[in-house]
């Protein structure tokens, strides 16, 4: 493998993870079939307890690891997805 910078051989292939919080919803589905009006009952009737549960509850949240390869030139440092 060549670099496309300096033209050197030296070139070594690393593997990095990137990661990524991501906030998790519902789906197409949930919201056609319940959310359109579980969301209206839930602050017409449950408001005071859906207001604490709004502050206190923690936020769904989940990590999204992606694996690319990349090559790094040993001479000159130039990197490259590969």
């Amino acid at each position: 493998m060549q670099c496309p910078k300096c033209g050197s051989e030296n070139v070594s292939v690393q593997m990095v993870t990137e990661t990524q919080l991501v906030d998790k919803h519902h789906g197409i589905i949930w919201w056609i079939c319940i959310g359109w009006w579980w969301i209206f009952i839930k602050w017409l009737v449950f408001t005071l307890p859906a207001l604490i549960v709004k502050i206190f509850a923690p936020k769904k949240q989940k990590l999204k690891q992606k694996q690319k390869s990349v090559c790094v030139c040993q001479n000159c440092g130039y990197h490259w997805e590969a």
